[in-house]
């Protein structure tokens, strides 16, 4: 059984946990209609990515 050889010192720990903490997600605000939209997704309101239609738009029914 694997044992470690010395103890993990609070900074090691620290460094190791430091990406656990929650981030709030990156919004960029969309060319075409100024609204705000997750970087790299489909516009779902439109269907556009990166200047192509790929979806249809949605209907506001």
């Amino acid at each position: 059984m694997a044992v470690p050889k010395r103890k993990t010192s609070r900074s090691k720990r620290g460094f190791r946990r430091s990406t656990d903490a929650l981030k709030q997600p990156t919004y960029v605000e969309d060319k075409d209609t100024g609204e705000l939209r997750r970087p790299h997704h489909v516009d779902l309101k439109t269907g556009m990515y990166r200047g192509r239609q790929i979806l249809s738009a949605k209907d506001d029914a």
